[in-house]
Order: structure tokens, then C-alpha cells, then sequence
């Protein structure tokens, strides 16, 4: 499938920055900072409960925790006990939809649970929050099912089901706590990449899908940012959902 347009590429030929909505030219008796614009692609998406209009060349979408320890069998939520089925509603949309978003140039950014081995940056509260009674599998404990340590750096339990492996042009960030934006690069790389919009997907919308949202919708007070959630591509339990704010 052939791409239109590149929202990143590499410095070359006195072009500065990987953004393509976001570089300079340079040479040794000018800098160019003003970049022309792409022309804008603009798409209506339903929503709820007014539609939006938004420029895929301004956009980006998000996905959330698609990762085996929520989505697939022996798993953390599998072995928790809960059906990990609904978590894996998101699966089929998703693999309709990002082929044709990359084909588009809109970039696709994975944010994942990814924590350090050593948890360093874990404090007791959120080690607290998934083994409150100080027994069972918790963060970085091994699951039964095959050992993998729970949401770990580049560990089975922390990797994107098999259905959905990233694009090698897929940008992928760790994330440490409910929301995609505390102690991550992600605002940054949005802002760098020069994304307006972004379209929300993955699991569960009622935590980590939701509070990163909020975020989203935080931080456009300075970066002019939309934040959207994509009703067939996220998941939580026995339901899916779509909710859309707009920059007022």
C-alpha cells in the first residue's frame, strides 16, 4: 500500500527535524523556519454529541495497551480470572483501520505499559494498586502461564497481541502510569510531529484510554489539541464506548 504522505523522515540534504510538519531548510547563509504546509485532508467522523471535521495531516492516533497480559489468553487479566474476550473487541476494527491511517501518513503511535525491570520509578502506591493485599501477581511478578514478568519492557506480557504488531514507521512509547502523558515523551512527539487531533483507541477506556484522553484534552490549552476516542476501537469489558472533546 502506498503511502502519501511521511510524517517523519530523516534529516537530509540541509532539512532539519524529522516531522514533516515540523522541519527546516538550512544552509550556510540561511535558515528556513517556515516550512510550506501540507494541503490539508479533511475527514468528518461521527460523534457524539456533535460531529467533528478534522485535517489528517494535523492527526494522530493513539492506541492503548493492546498488549498480551490484557488481551490475550494466560495473560495478567486472564489469570486474574477475567474473561480477557472483550478486552480483544478492539482487535478486528483496528486491523481494518491502521492500514489505511498509515497510508494516509497519519502517524500511529503505541503507548504500552512498559516498566522497568527493576521498578524503579514504581513507587509503593502504584505497586499497591494491582497486589493490594501484598500477595499474588503484581508488577513485574511472573505469570504462571509461561514466566514472562507482568507489563515488563520488551517481555511477552508487555508486547502487542500477535493480531496487531506494529509497522516499523509505527512510533511506540512506554508509559508507567494510567495516562499515556505522565512521565512519557508522547506530548512531546505529538507536539513535534505538529498533530492537532488525536484519535484515541485500545483498552480500557474507563482507565488508561480515558485518563490519557483527559490529558489530551488538558494540555490543548497550549498545543490546540482535540482528542477523540474511536468507538469500535476500544475496549472494556462488556461494553465500548465513544465520547469526543473538542477544543472550545
Amino acid at each position: 500500500m502506498t503511502t502519501e504522505f511521511q510524517p517523519l523522515i530523516k534529516s537530509r540534504n540541509g532539512v532539519l527535524g524529522s516531522a514533516s510538519n515540523n522541519r527546516w531548510q538550512a544552509s550556510v547563509e540561511l535558515v528556513d523556519m517556515t516550512p510550506a504546509p501540507a494541503a490539508p485532508v479533511r475527514i468528518k467522523l461521527t460523534c457524539e454529541p456533535q460531529s467533528v471535521i478534522i485535517d489528517l495531516r494535523q492527526s494522530a492516533i493513539v492506541v492503548i495497551d493492546m498488549q498480551n497480559d490484557f488481551c490475550a489468553a494466560g495473560g495478567w487479566v486472564d489469570q486474574m480470572g477475567t474473561d480477557p474476550s472483550p478486552n480483544r473487541a478492539p482487535i478486528a476494527p483496528l486491523q481494518g483501520l491502521l492500514p489505511e491511517l498509515r497510508a494516509k501518513g497519519v502517524p500511529v503511535i503505541w503507548v504500552n505499559w512498559g516498566n522497568r525491570p527493576d521498578l524503579a520509578n514504581m513507587p509503593p502506591n502504584q505497586i499497591h494498586l494491582y497486589k493490594n493485599s501484598g500477595e499474588g501477581v503484581g508488577l513485574g511478578d511472573p505469570l504462571d502461564s509461561n514466566g514472562a514478568p507482568v507489563l515488563q519492557k520488551d517481555s511477552w506480557a508487555a508486547a502487542v497481541v500477535d493480531e496487531l504488531a506494529p509497522d516499523a514507521s509505527d512510533i511506540c512509547v512506554d508509559k508507567y502510569r494510567i495516562s499515556g502523558f505522565w512521565d512519557t515523551p508522547l506530548d512531546s512527539i505529538l507536539r513535534n510531529l505538529g498533530v492537532k487531533s488525536v484519535l484515541f483507541a485500545g483498552v480500557n477506556i474507563d482507565q488508561c484510554v480515558l485518563h490519557s484522553l483527559t490529558d489530551a484534552n488538558f494540555l490543548a490549552r497550549i498545543s490546540h489539541r482535540s482528542p477523540a476516542s474511536l468507538a469500535d476501537c476500544a475496549g472494556y469489558r462488556h461494553y465500548r464506548s465513544l465520547a469526543a472533546v473538542t477544543d472550545q
